[in-house]
């Protein structure tokens, strides 16, 4: 089983030295590691030291080795409408790359394009950060159809009594309206 680098500073970086450079070794991962970081959007996300569900596959390639496999982790956040909180799980499925260094891989193709082994460790932070990104919702929702805030006084709408509105003028139309009288919709002043 890859484990946690000694002494590394992420739960995230496994050490698959027993791989060594035989294409077809390999070893799985099937346990439990807390979020390093926040890792979401603005809205929703993985809090800190939050247990991430871990079931990956590392395989020794020709080029690096490839790790892939499954991650699912709880989330929580904010209904982009009402800002009522949520909570949620994501599941992302993980496929990545990770070079050998000094490999055709490694030299034919930019930095970020693909992670790099480094010391006999792969660091899978920023893939699944990247993953996260993808697979969670830009604007989250309580529900589907989620009414929003009233524009005038912020109430949710969700909760508000059937019908909720708000008699607003048009500023540019105020001084009319105080020029009828409420009584008999006669014209009030006469000047």
């Amino acid at each position: 089983m890859a484990s946690a680098g000694a002494g590394s500073r992420s739960p995230l970086v496994f050490d698959v030295s027993r791989l060594g450079r035989r294409p077809g070794a390999m070893m799985t991962v099937s346990h439990a590691v807390p979020s390093p970081a926040r890792i979401g959007l603005e809205l929703i996300a993985i809090q800190p030291g939050v247990g991430m569900s871990l079931e990956l596959r590392f395989e020794s390639v020709s080029e690096g080795i490839l790790v892939s496999g499954n991650v699912v982790a709880p989330t929580v956040g904010e209904c982009s409408r009402c800002l009522e909180s949520i909570t949620g799980a994501v599941e992302i499925a993980l496929t990545e790359l990770f070079a050998y260094p000094d490999s055709v891989t490694e030299s034919t193709t930019e930095a970020d394009e693909v992670g790099h082994v480094v010391d006999q460790t792969v660091d899978l932070e920023q893939s699944i950060v990247d993953a996260v990104g993808l697979a969670l919702p830009f604007a989250p929702l309580c529900t589907p159809d989620c009414p929003g805030l009233c524009p005038q006084c912020g109430v949710r709408l969700a909760t508000a009594e059937r019908g909720h509105s708000h008699d607003v003028i048009d500023p540019r139309w105020a001084k009319l309206a105080e020029m009828v009288t409420p009584d008999d919709g006669s014209r009030g002043r006469d000047s």
